[in-house]
């Protein structure tokens, strides 16, 4: 075993195992006794599954050696948030409310990666129910971020970045409500892709909101989100190669998505502009004044269907869930219907809105995050800064979810602080391969 291997993308393993310099069985058996070995291992994984993994090592080390290789992940470790069901092993989403819930069936995506050979380590921590930005998780962990060992992860994909960015998987499955794919990835200094609604089946994941729910990976490179968004829905990945960035035309976003930048994300986002102008990107600027519109709708739209979706299982017992939590959850209840209603067509009129704005261009760029990870201690003791906190980590990263976009979330030049691209629902394959050209513009 070469330490070595801890260092790779997910993609270059898949490389290695292709070529024969790397068996799937013995890079299964080192990330297992890295994780064992790990300080902090059970703070980021809930449970790891070795079984499993051993006896899918197995066989795609027999079809390596017999030229049968499903895929360019086939063989691959990879760990998975603890809300996608995985049959036979537990499946709690970070909460007391389904300790011990046992599903019988794998989630579809799961099923899917299996068939195309990926080897599942485990489930790991994450913000209870996926109802935080932060990360924190008193009730079962609280990962550290890789750059801050004081501070959290980010949330809702906690562990899953964590993981990745301490070596303790080669990338990570996430989902994202509200930012919960980039927060924890920008956070880690990691590659991120929240999905556009509808573009992975969300069958057998744990809800949260179903109408805002996605699916996405968490990676060191575009070109692993890339292969693990085929590996998910059982295609081939985007093709990467030949992408620049000359000629192509970026907007940065100035309504709400600047407002209260703190001086790293400010730093971070001002250098990558500056790199991507200097590879050729057209950078101009974007004034979308109904953006107040389409956030000041969030509450009203996801907590409403969050608390339906959950009040029997929370009130039956309460007193199990993180306060915080349980109260956002129950701010759902005070949501008429009629107002619910309401909220959602004047979203829908936004969304046409903002695809007439947007129309032409290439992406739409804003910071992932206003703020760096904040100090996990405080949070659990100082409620004015708990609360601005959260609030203030998933703003930018919930105006994709609200517009239903396609997001990638790419590291720059300072640590914990990540800048978005934007594109319209569907687009995914395309924001990639500029996402690979703007990857090179920042490294």
């Amino acid at each position: 075993m070469s330490k070595t291997w801890f260092h790779l993308t997910a993609s270059a393993l898949g490389r290695e195992i292709a070529a024969g310099r790397i068996n799937p069985v013995e890079l299964t058996e080192a990330y297992l006794d890295a994780i064992d070995a790990h300080a902090l291992g059970l703070r980021i994984y809930a449970r790891t599954t070795p079984a499993r993994a051993r006896a899918e090592a197995m066989a795609a080390a027999a079809r390596a050696k017999s030229g049968l290789r499903r895929g360019p992940l086939d063989g691959v470790p990879l760990c998975w948030k603890d809300n996608y069901d995985s049959a036979g092993t537990a499946t709690e989403a970070g909460s007391a409310l389904l300790k011990g819930r046992i599903p019988v069936s794998d989630a579809a995506v799961l099923a899917t990666a299996t068939l195309g050979g990926a080897v599942c380590l485990g489930k790991t921590h994450m913000s209870e129910l996926a109802f935080s930005g932060l990360g924190l998780n008193p009730v079962t962990a609280t990962p550290p971020c890789v750059n801050d060992d004081s501070a959290v992860a980010g949330g809702s994909t906690s562990g899953g970045a964590v993981a990745v960015a301490m070596g303790l998987a080669p990338a990570a499955i996430g989902s994202d409500t509200g930012g919960s794919v980039r927060i924890p990835a920008a956070w880690n200094d990691l590659t991120g892709l929240k999905t556009s609604a509808g573009r992975l089946p969300m069958q057998g994941v744990v809800p949260l909101s179903e109408r805002f729910d996605t699916i996405g990976p968490l990676a060191r490179s575009v070109e692993d989100c890339a292969a693990l968004l085929a590996l998910l829905s059982g295609t081939r990945p985007a093709d990467l190669s030949g992408a620049v960035l000359s000629g192509t035309r970026l907007l940065v976003l100035e309504t709400v998505a600047l407002d209260d930048l703190r001086s790293g994300p400010a730093q971070g986002f001002d250098d990558a502009l500056a790199r991507l102008g200097r590879a050729g990107a057209r950078v101009t600027r974007l004034a979308f004044p109904a953006m107040v519109d389409v956030l000041a709708l969030a509450g009203t739209l996801v907590a409403p269907e969050a608390y339906a979706i959950w009040k029997d299982t929370i009130e039956a017992a309460p007193h199990r869930m993180f306060p915080r939590i349980l109260e956002r959850f129950r701010s759902g209840a005070e949501v008429m219907a009629g107002d619910y209603i309401t909220a959602w067509r004047r979203l829908l009129a936004l969304r046409e809105q903002w695809a007439e704005a947007t129309a032409g261009v290439d992406a739409v760029l804003l910071p992932t995050s206003p703020i760096l990870p904040p100090n996990a201690s405080r949070l659990m003791t100082d409620t004015d800064y708990y609360v601005t906190e959260n609030l203030l980590a998933l703003r930018n990263t919930r105006l994709g979810n609200l517009l239903d976009q396609a997001v990638l979330t790419l590291p720059t030049s300072v640590p914990s602080a990540g800048i978005s691209l934007m594109a319209p629902p569907g687009q995914e394959e395309r924001l990639l391969r500029l996402g690979a050209a703007a990857e090179r513009a920042l490294q």
